[in-house]
């Protein structure tokens, strides 16, 4: 806005219609491409903050350009007369009214307002315009000193005016204007009156508020599943073995298996998933082996683990072997809404014979690596059902040898893959599986190929290596 206006200044041009009109065709044409990703958006049919802070922003866009269509309109037509008695409202939706101008004489006392201003400040059209010393009449109390403030020095210090301020309307309607105004000087520099515009920006600052409310509602939501995140981490972390590592079991006589393991996080802000691996070495000499999944995500099944796992770990401890103890669980988490059980496999390895023994639900079969290749272990019997005891599960067994691997794993573990296709490519891991002296080598190995790349899911993998 140009300021220090002189009183003899020549009054400038119009546009040409043709330039505004040109204008006007532009602003229609990217309303209406506004207007195609509005409905993209809303067509998703989802009340995620993310979606609503993105139609949030399309309809203030699109407010803002129906009001640049009225304003270019207003351009190309000119003012309304003061005497106009009802002048035409904004279209329905609209975020700001026509704009109103106004000029004060300071040497008079006369006071100039559009037929549009007497609407913005809800004045009757047949009543005079107000003073500058009648206009904070109108203002709310708060903010008169705002108003008064911006007037005293345009007048006196010859500053331009550019702020907002509330007024109350007839039947106590609030609302937000915003006013732009210039000092006019005379010849010899002194203000010889004061003229501005004004539009109501209520409903703008309206959409402008629903915008900032929905990013904040968004960024709450982040920083929420961010510190679900972190605590679901810290409670599997204590619930859980060792991330890394051996696993260190109280060997009462020479070891006979070598254990390691390693949980492999999705490398997204995903919230934890339920996968758990587990090992233990049971009274009767025997050792636990079992990995496997709970449906959903977050702190909620971290929580549900721990019931999980201390109930395996109860029922081998009672000598329970795989094929029953799994029937078991399938009937406890049966009788309970939480959690719900996605796959597991559970193995009991005897030592004395070197006999695993293992039954699985919905999930992948153990690997056997020996002499540098590897296969899959053949699946027990499927499930069967019961007269009276609902599922029982096969139970199958398989006799290993010193130097044999045995890696379990969930079905995440190879990106991209699942079932048989992941199972295929562990498989080629078997010459360089051969050549690793520890289980620890090799879970390291299976990481190096599977687990530093991008994935969307959760894994775990636990290998045990016969050592006697």
């Amino acid at each position: 806005m140009p300021s220090h206006l002189s009183a003899d200044r020549p009054a400038g041009q119009p546009p040409g219609r043709g330039s505004v009109d040109a204008l006007i065709s532009q602003t229609r044409r990217l309303k209406g491409d506004v207007d195609a990703v509005r409905r993209d958006a809303a067509g998703e049919g989802s009340d995620h903050p993310r979606e609503r802070w993105q139609r949030a922003l399309c309809d203030l866009a699109l407010h803002q350009l129906n009001d640049l269509d009225e304003h270019l309109a207003q351009l190309r037509d000119g003012p309304l007369p003061t005497a106009t008695p009802e002048p035409p409202a904004p279209s329905q939706g609209s975020l700001l009214s026509r704009v109103g101008s106004a000029e004060w004489n300071l040497l008079t006392d006369e006071a100039s307002w559009s037929g549009e201003l007497f609407q913005i400040l809800g004045r009757d059209p047949a009543a005079p315009p107000l003073t500058l010393d009648e206009l904070p009449s109108l203002v709310v109390d708060e903010d008169r000193p705002k108003l008064t403030a911006m007037v005293t020095n345009c007048l006196v210090d010859a500053r331009p005016i550019d702020g907002e301020f509330r007024i109350a309307r007839r039947g106590g309607d609030v609302r937000t204007v915003h006013m732009m105004g210039e000092p006019v000087l005379d010849t010899d520099g002194s203000t010889a009156s004061m003229w501005a515009v004004l539009r109501d920006v209520s409903e703008l600052r309206r959409s402008q508020r629903a915008v900032s409310e929905t990013r904040d509602s968004l960024h709450h939501r982040q920083e929420a599943a961010r510190s679900e995140h972190r605590l679901a981490v810290e409670l599997q972390e204590a619930v859980l073995p060792p991330w890394r590592g051996s696993l260190r079991l109280p060997h009462r006589g020479p070891r006979t298996l070598d254990l390691a393991s390693r949980h492999l996080p999705a490398s997204t802000q995903t919230l934890i998933g339920g996968d758990w691996y587990d090992a233990l070495e049971l009274t009767d000499g025997e050792t636990l082996l079992s990995v496997g999944d709970l449906t959903g995500q977050g702190v909620g099944v971290t929580s549900n683990m721990t019931m999980l796992l201390g109930a395996v770990r109860g029922m081998a401890m009672a000598g329970a072997q795989p094929g029953p103890l799994m029937a078991w669980l399938n009937q406890l988490l049966d009788a309970t809404v939480q959690p719900a059980l996605g796959s597991a496999v559970c193995c009991r390895y005897r030592p004395a014979t070197r006999t695993l023994m293992w039954a699985q639900a919905g999930h992948p079969a153990p690997l056997l690596f020996r002499d540098g290749t590897g296969r899959a272990l053949n699946a027990p019997d499927g499930v069967l059902l019961g007269a009276t005891s609902g599922a029982v599960y096969g139970q199958a067994e398989e006799t290993l040898e010193v130097g044999d691997l045995l890696l379990l794993h969930t079905d995440g573990l190879v990106p991209g893959h699942t079932g048989s296709a992941a199972a295929n490519l562990l498989l080629g891991l078997a010459p360089r599986l051969a050549g690793n002296r520890t289980a620890e080598d090799c879970v390291r190995t299976v990481v190096q190929e599977f687990g530093e790349s991008e994935r969307e899911d959760n894994a775990c993998v636990l290998v045990a290596k016969v050592m006697s």
